[in-house]
């Protein structure tokens, strides 16, 4: 099963570190993705540049609605993610709980909404079926596409 670790750090104690400290823990990051992939957990993972120079989209009154941000009612900012191969919950919670960016923030650990798979929330299985449903008007090819991770060229 796939599961996304969400890395959530505070800009403001990342950026109070030395250039050898964010070195040290850019390394211990890379380590971190190196041995989650020699243990055959690694899929794909990737930083994310400053929510600063972000947008968020959303419909108000049927209108597109375009801001700056996001700008969260809290320190911490989502800064990248890892998504692996784990069992079950509790293997990706061992692996998330690795990481070493931890200390500046938190992992929240998802699930990958499968809909090919039990699902378990009411919801996920309604939405899990919406899409099986709507994977088949597409395009096989697009259909494949969908939820699957792009490969570097």
């Amino acid at each position: 099963m796939k599961y996304l670790l969400l890395i959530n750090h505070e800009e403001q104690k990342l950026a109070a570190m030395s250039q050898s400290q964010l070195d040290s823990l850019v390394a211990a990051c890379v380590g971190f993705v190196g041995e989650l992939d020699q243990g055959g957990h690694h899929i794909y993972s990737a930083g994310l540049q400053s929510p600063t120079i972000a947008a968020t989209v959303h419909h108000e009154n049927g209108r597109v609605i375009v801001t700056d941000g996001p700008f969260p009612e809290s320190k911490e900012v989502l800064g990248g993610f890892v998504l692996i191969e784990a069992s079950d919950l509790n293997e990706a919670v061992k692996l998330a709980a690795k990481f070493p960016n931890a200390h500046l923030g938190s992992v929240t650990v998802r699930p990958v909404l499968d809909p090919d798979a039990e699902l378990t929330v009411p919801l996920d299985r309604k939405i899990g079926a919406a899409f099986r449903r709507s994977a088949s008007a597409v395009e096989p090819a697009v259909a494949a596409r969908i939820g699957s991770i792009p490969q570097s060229e």
